[in-house]
């Protein structure tokens, strides 16, 4: 089933997006759900590294065959990097989406709120429950 694949090391949005902390750097995707319902990607619009967003911010779009989805910045901070190889292969968001297809990674400007995200356990039972 789709979204059968959540890892248990990220934490996760409403929004379908994922977030792995490594410092003070969090390194920003879209989930195996969210990458299976938009279908097969053909353009990936990135943030500009140095611009700073609001929590629930669009940082920029995924464009499908199917739809055009914004992503949403999990948090308040700033792009410190964008993942530049989307341009050119944007499939990597649908084949390898907590790898390679990472979309951007952001300093938060508060740590702490990354704990308030969802677990694996809350994003699984957020997708079962809709």
């Amino acid at each position: 089933m789709a979204g059968d694949n959540i890892p248990e090391d990220l934490r996760y949005t409403k929004d379908h997006e994922w977030v792995r902390l490594e410092g003070d750097v969090a390194t920003i995707g879209i989930t195996d759900y969210a990458q299976d319902a938009l279908t097969d990607v053909v353009y990936v619009e990135l943030p500009d590294t140095g611009a700073k967003f609001d929590d629930h911010a669009s940082l920029g779009v995924v464009e499908s065959v199917k739809s055009v989805s914004d992503i949403f910045a999990p948090f308040a901070g700033e792009v410190v990097a964008a993942n530049e190889t989307l341009g050119d292969n944007p499939e990597l968001l649908n084949d390898d989406p907590y790898g390679e297809g990472w979309y951007c990674k952001m300093k938060p400007d508060d740590l702490g709120v990354i704990a308030d995200l969802l677990d694996a356990a809350a994003y699984r039972k957020f997708l079962t429950e809709g």
